[in-house]
């Protein structure tokens, strides 16, 4: 069940598959990086329209993981051109590096990807390793659907084979069992084809 609301640090969810692929769940930090946070849930939900810049609709439905390298990165979110070289965010092209108090510490953490210093759209990536860039989430289960998904062939600029693809988004909440505050939980569906 789809409901839309708001939460400080909003929980979400991927499952992806070629029938199924498995679910991926995060927690974003939405609390130190409120801005940047805002912009993965409402490219989610879908909710901001049409695109300032591109005139595409601001939502990652339909989109793909254009880029697998093992053992360091998944990438995805480009929505507008689907290669890594599109994408806008909901404030219309590219924002600001919103701070970078978060550091890469661990694996599996949710970071901007961007061209340089202050020109994030909507591009993501769910980092294995060391990087410089604005982390804003973590995966909090589904490690072995990364692992799957790093799996994938690659072509020689590390864009997979087959499709990973977005076919559904949105917010789901759920009741946590031990405050009974409402953590959001973001649903994306991925689809190999």
């Amino acid at each position: 069940e789809l409901l839309l609301n708001h939460s400080p640090n909003p929980s979400l969810f991927f499952s992806s598959g070629f029938c199924t692929f498995g679910r991926i769940v995060f927690q974003l930090f939405s609390d130190v990086c409120p801005k940047t946070s805002k912009n993965f849930l409402c490219l989610c939900t879908g909710e901001k329209g049409t695109g300032k810049i591109t005139g595409k609709k601001l939502c990652y439905k339909g989109s793909t993981f254009h880029r697998v390298v093992k053992n360091f990165m998944v990438q995805g979110g480009d929505f507008t051109e689907g290669n890594g070289r599109g994408g806008e965010s909901i404030y219309g092209g590219y924002f600001e590096d919103e701070n970078f108090t978060l550091k890469h510490d661990r694996a599996f953490l949710l970071s901007m990807a961007n061209r340089g210093k202050d020109t994030n759209g909507s591009q993501f990536f769910i980092l294995k390793s060391d990087w410089f860039h604005v982390v804003f989430g973590l995966v909090i289960s589904g490690f072995e659907v990364i692992k799957k998904i790093e799996g994938l062939k690659t072509d020689s600029a590390s864009r997979p084979y087959a499709d990973v693809r977005v076919v559904d988004c949105g917010q789901l909440i759920t009741k946590s069992a031990n405050d009974g505050k409402l953590p959001l939980q973001l649903q994306i569906f991925f689809l190999k084809m």
